[in-house]
């Protein structure tokens, strides 16, 4: 079962606490760099009997404002750890704050910081000219516990797991490599599933249809294997991500899933769509009928990498 994680801004985090362990950073990507750290926060907190906070944020300043996860997705995933709490600051107010500021009005006065665990290059404040170095000097002054969880590198390679490098595999569509550097965790896009023009239904396809939020990261446009969360059922199909050329050229990106041998009314339903396997990019077809052709081939594709990775 999963641990019930409250969520806080600074103005309502609550004041009486016995202590807290901070796991620092922006953990967009919540990748197996970011888990190690926050993991780490909560098996120290357990131990010393204090409480576990996770601090994000939001308005996070990344390309084109949007962010890999949701926060309804990241409190999720970060629910999934056992902390206690998540700190969402806004970033837009703390950008500017000068370090030594952030240390002692924010971590020591406002969080009654105990422990502070990150990575080693964690930045922080304005123009990030804060860094490990300043926290291990003020957490001395403060008798403050500092714990700099060291880089997570790929297995079998020397690379660091970063976000930048999780950004420039979704990318390309590289959803496999995605994987592996979130710990075997899918990428996904989640919402509630909304009705569209029905035309995949009157082709033989009909498809679960999610609206990607304005805020919210596009991978390489195109055709993926796909793992289907609905409720406590996991199923597999065929995803579109994109804006369907061949039908309506939409404005808005949508996640198009035709979930393989089901046919249920789960309009309103919250779906969460998994990631598996990049199949081609998005392209217009010349016809309807070149589309079907196209959908039937992605979908004995996507059978036989599912055959051989499940």
């Amino acid at each position: 079962m999963i641990k019930v994680c409250n969520t806080y801004s600074l103005n309502d985090l609550p004041l009486g606490t016995k202590g807290r362990v901070l796991a620092l950073g922006m953990f967009d990507g919540l990748h197996m760099g970011h888990l190690d750290i926050i993991k780490k926060a909560v098996s120290v907190a357990e131990r010393d009997g204090l409480t576990s906070t996770v601090q994000t944020f939001r308005n996070l300043f990344k390309q084109d404002g949007k962010t890999l996860y949701t926060p309804a997705e990241r409190l999720k995933l970060v629910s999934q750890t056992g902390a206690d709490e998540l700190l969402v600051l806004d970033f837009d107010e703390v950008k500017d704050m000068e370090p030594e500021d952030y240390l002692r009005n924010i971590l020591l006065y406002r969080c009654i910081a105990d422990t502070l665990i990150m990575g080693e290059d964690y930045r922080f404040g304005k123009d990030a000219k804060g860094d490990v170095a300043m926290i291990k000097a003020f957490a001395k002054e403060n008798n403050i516990r500092v714990i700099v969880v060291k880089d997570h590198l790929l297995e079998g390679t020397d690379k660091k797991i970063s976000t930048t490098w999780l950004r420039d595999a979704l990318s390309e569509g590289d959803a496999d490599i995605a994987r592996d550097l979130c710990g075997g965790r899918d990428y996904v896009y989640s919402g509630r599933c909304v009705q569209g023009k029905q035309m995949g239904r009157q082709m033989g396809f009909p498809t679960a249809n999610i609206i990607v939020p304005e805020d919210k990261f596009v991978v390489r446009r195109g055709v993926y294997v796909s793992r289907v969360s609905l409720g406590k059922r996991t199923l597999y199909g065929v995803t579109n991500i994109g804006r369907r050329p061949t039908l309506e050229d939409a404005v808005n990106d949508v996640v198009e899933t035709f979930i393989f041998d089901f046919d249920e009314d789960i309009y309103g339903a919250d779906l969460e769509i998994g990631l598996m396997h990049f199949l081609r990019p998005e392209s217009k077809m010349t016809s309807k009928e070149e589309l079907i052709n196209a959908v039937n081939l992605n979908k004995e594709q996507a059978l036989e990498y599912i055959k051989n990775h499940t």
